[in-house]
């Protein structure tokens, strides 16, 4: 497979924006650690996941591609047209599940980018526009469904009656409405063992955590913070990165303990890459961010 470079690298430009923390709580942020701008002069950037060697693919979603910021320190092209994609994540098998939301579907990106559309309806109508996905360990995948008008639709208002989260069986092949009480969920990432569930809702200004049964449904609702997120991730210690402006982190309990300053308008979401997991990347707005990390990433 042969990709495309792209002249608008900037490599390791130091950014004279760091982080605050909470001195009290364990260091997140290695010390010392600048933010890095990696490259810039996209339009608007999300859905950062990386694959089992910690390349991070992510959207450029108005120029419709799919980019890839290597191990190597290159960036590529991975995809283009890719269907509008906004959230991405890759699966065991190293398939990249995708939130393209051109038609609002789900789409599956075999590593020879084979596209296979997943799902486009739901109890015989449109999505509103997947967002952002969590894949669990046995295969179920969640993803929100919130409303954001795109300008390549034909349509001017939601399909769906409610803006609501989704679970997708791991046989691929049945979907339900698992949350249909929030506002306008966004964000969304689980537990390494599959056992909790975070959805933030945007639209309330709160993020949620779910305890998640055995068929996939969720359960024990409770606030974690007061605070939504475009998109979030979680590290091994269970802290919770959530986006917006700049990354706020907080601890498992749901008391905040850092916060990463970026210097643009939006940041849209956050993953773990890296040969070792242990930096985070961050899509915002027209660039790409990085700075390293104490803790080891998870892959939501």
């Amino acid at each position: 497979m042969r990709f495309r470079k792209i002249l608008i690298v900037v490599p390791f430009l130091i950014v004279g924006y760091a982080f605050t923390k909470n001195e009290a709580k364990p260091e997140v942020i290695q010390p010392g650690a600048k933010l890095e701008k990696l490259a810039d002069g996209f339009l608007f950037t999300e859905g950062p996941s990386a694959d089992a060697k910690g390349n991070v693919y992510f959207t450029d979603q108005p120029n419709d591609r799919i980019m890839i910021w290597s191990i190597s320190d290159e960036l590529l092209t991975f995809m283009q047209p890719s269907g509008r994609s906004n959230g991405l994540s890759f699966d065991k098998d190293g398939n990249l599940w995708a939130c393209a939301d051109e038609k609002n579907e789900l789409w599956q990106i075999a590593p020879d980018k084979t596209v296979n559309v997943i799902l486009d309806k739901y109890k015989d109508k449109l999505f509103n526009g997947p967002n952002d996905l969590w894949i669990a360990p046995d295969g179920g995948i969640y993803f929100t469904d919130p409303f954001y008008k795109r300008p390549w639709w034909n349509h001017t208002s939601m399909p769906q009656e409610i803006q609501g989260v989704y679970y997708l069986n791991p046989d691929h092949k049945t979907v339900v409405r698992v949350a249909d009480d929030l506002k306008q969920p966004n964000g969304i990432v689980g537990t390494p063992d599959g056992k909790t569930l975070y959805v933030a809702d945007i639209g309330a200004k709160m993020t949620w955590s779910y305890s998640i049964n055995k068929d996939g449904s969720l359960d024990n609702k409770k606030l974690f913070c007061e605070m939504g997120s475009d998109g979030m991730t979680i590290d091994v210690r269970g802290n919770i990165f959530l986006t917006g402006n700049g990354v706020t982190i907080f601890d498992k309990s749901g008391k905040q303990i850092e916060k990463i300053e970026v210097p643009e308008s939006w940041s849209a979401n956050v993953c773990f890459g890296g040969a070792d997991m242990k930096s985070l990347f961050i899509t915002a707005s027209k660039g790409l961010y990085r700075i390293r990390v104490v803790v080891k990433g998870t892959a939501g």
